[in-house]
């Protein structure tokens, strides 16, 4: 049984992402004069750019002065140490001029930096481990503040895969909910959901690195749309709660590709290539929507015992009342 992912659309997609992952990213890094030795060995260590589309601006932050910084650059990261030693004037300079710009810092709160270094507090991140600090905070912050490039970053910077790759699982099983919870003709909404995994696969595998020529996407919509289970148990569950089959379908489709996006991550950790990765994605995705057709068995016999319950109260108070 296929669940007919158009291979087109799913080819236009790869090369569309394949742009994404190629387009320039520039960073600025300031280096305040005592900012600790161990913060900036990590960063050191974090921004060695994959390929040449990635050029890093590197500057010590000297007290009094503006750095200037390129009209193209992405975002700017202070690394921050008393905040005496002058880093402020170049953060305000990349404020003024609207580029993102985050300080880091070791300290147990954000707060901190941000005072140090008279910059705003969601924009400022601090852990007292360079590497969390770093590869947590720092992550999580380019995720959500430099989204127009967040496949461009992943593949270039290492540290930030893992962080890009779940904002996709997370984003494209609440697309799929929607679209399991709204659209009300049979089996239309099967083809859509498929393609957005398909998509998210492709998404997460470009930002491991991975190959997307076309023979590889049209393998990835074979496996994709092989599998058998997502849609057979969905009909399933519509039969077993009756008049809820919106709901069931946007948890059958949210449970289904929350499932498929996070086993994908798991085996790129691990260095799996593309088809494996599909392969056990799709695999991970009938497993989590059969363990939600049990669960709809066993809520469906509750429903029956409280079904039968009151009816015989029904039954109890009539015949008391006569």
């Amino acid at each position: 049984m296929s669940l007919n992912v158009r291979v087109t659309d799913l080819i236009r997609s790869g090369s569309q992402i394949s742009k994404e992952r190629e387009r320039p990213v520039r960073v600025a890094i300031l280096v305040e004069p005592d900012a600790p030795d161990a913060l900036i060995d990590v960063v050191r260590d974090r921004f060695k750019p994959y390929t040449s589309n990635a050029r890093l601006q590197i500057e010590v932050a000297e007290p009094d002065l503006r750095v200037g910084f390129a009209s193209d650059t992405d975002f700017v990261l202070g690394l921050v140490g008393s905040g005496a030693a002058g880093i402020a004037p170049s953060l305000e300079e990349a404020r003024e001029r609207a580029i993102p710009a985050v300080a880091i810092g070791l300290a147990y709160h954000h707060d901190t930096v941000a005072e140090r270094a008279r910059h705003p507090y969601a924009d400022s991140v601090a852990d007292s481990e360079p590497e969390r600090a770093v590869d947590v905070e720092l992550a999580a912050w380019l995720v959500e503040r430099i989204a127009s490039k967040r496949i461009a970053l992943a593949h270039n910077f290492p540290f930030v895969r893992k962080d890009v790759a779940e904002e996709s699982v997370k984003a494209t099983a609440m697309q799929n909910a929607l679209i399991g919870a709204v659209i009300i003709i049979p089996g239309a909404d099967m083809p859509l959901m498929t393609l957005n995994q398909g998509k998210m696969l492709l998404q997460i595998a470009a930002a491991y690195g991975e190959h997307l020529g076309a023979e590889r996407v049209k393998e990835l919509a074979a496996i994709v749309g092989g599998g058998v289970a997502f849609r057979a148990v969905a009909r399933q569950l519509l039969v077993v709660v009756p008049g809820f089959g919106w709901a069931v379908k946007g948890v059958v489709a949210y449970g289904g590709t929350l499932a498929m996006g996070r086993a994908a991550i798991a085996y790129f950790e691990h260095g799996g290539d593309l088809s494996e990765v599909a392969h056990r994605a799709v695999e991970a995705r009938d497993a989590a929507v059969r363990r939600l057709r049990e669960s709809q068995a066993a809520l469906k016999g509750a429903a029956a015992e409280l079904k039968a319950a009151k009816t015989a109260a029904i039954e109890e108070s009539s015949s008391g009342g006569m």
